[in-house]
């Protein structure tokens, strides 16, 4: 009797084991420890970048995501590990735009919070709400190693070498989302992250803090934010918190923090709804 799992999608079990072989085959193969260029990059690409000038940003209608691909792609041709933020400038020409004064939204380890509250640029833009973020979010591409093709196997990270396609195209985007942010700046961070809320080495801390624009900023506003049913590692004041803080002070900028940011904790909530920590004083 055949298994029902087997039955089911259409197997025979011998079928099933030659099918699970060779997809272990398939990992044992991957050059890089990162996942390997995304199916569909280029319609997703293309397709992301027509719906944010269709429907996000129409004022932006006359860029050309033709061009911007083409610029984009040129980074496919190069070896998987020697790519540099520079790579993307043509790219990052084509497509950067102004981003709404007041509106930018930085933050370190809470991506999908940060997306969440954004909601599609209409509170804030962070960086995945740019156009040249957008683009990128969430996808991953590379050259293989030793062939013109892309590698949908696997792609190198940080831990493979420094100067892979991903992690310089973020360095770069995260570098001119910073140039071209103003007003009151705003940062979100995670004090439930156990190594603490402040990387010390991160994009953030490398590639966004120190390309602030000094005369273009009135101030800068740091969230802490504790997860919900987490642990409530640090607030401000604290830890790597205070090396933030410290930091902004030396470079000149004034600055504010403020722990669970009661705008952003009701969105939390809406997941948790009966925890303590959601109650509403009455």
């Amino acid at each position: 009797m055949a298994a029902p799992g087997c039955a089911l999608f259409g197997f025979s079990p011998s079928a099933l084991l030659l099918w699970l072989a060779a997809a272990g085959a398939g990992r044992a193969d991957a050059q890089w420890s990162g996942k390997g260029t995304s199916p569909h990059l280029p319609s997703i690409f293309l397709g992301r970048c027509a719906e944010y000038l269709a429907l996000v940003a129409p004022q932006l209608r006359d860029k050309n995501c033709t061009a911007i691909w083409e610029a984009f792609k040129m980074v496919l041709d190069k070896d998987p590990c020697s790519v540099s933020p520079s790579d993307y400038d043509l790219f990052m020409n084509l497509s950067r735009h102004s981003i709404p004064r007041d509106k930018s939204l930085f933050w370190e380890n809470n991506q999908f919070l940060v997306t969440s509250y954004a909601e599609n640029t209409r509170r804030f833009m962070p960086l995945r709400d740019v156009l040249y973020g957008r683009t990128g979010d969430l996808l991953s591409w590379c050259r293989q190693k030793n062939a013109s093709g892309l590698d949908y196997q696997s792609c190198p990270t940080s831990e493979d070498c420094e100067n892979n396609a991903v992690n310089s195209f973020w360095k770069r985007a995260s570098m001119q989302y910073s140039k071209d942010s103003s007003g009151v700046i705003h940062v979100m961070l995670n004090g439930s992250e156990p190594t603490g809320a402040y990387p010390v080495k991160g994009f953030f801390a490398d590639f966004e803090v120190p390309y602030f624009q000094k005369d273009k900023i009135t101030r800068i506003e740091i969230w802490v934010m504790n997860e919900i049913e987490g642990p409530k590692v640090e607030s401000c004041g604290e830890g790597s918190v205070k090396i933030l803080e410290e930091r902004l002070k030396t470079m000149g900028f004034q600055y504010s923090c403020i722990d669970d940011y009661l705008p952003v904790k009701l969105l939390q909530c809406v997941d948790h709804s009966t925890h303590p920590d959601c109650a509403l004083n009455s």
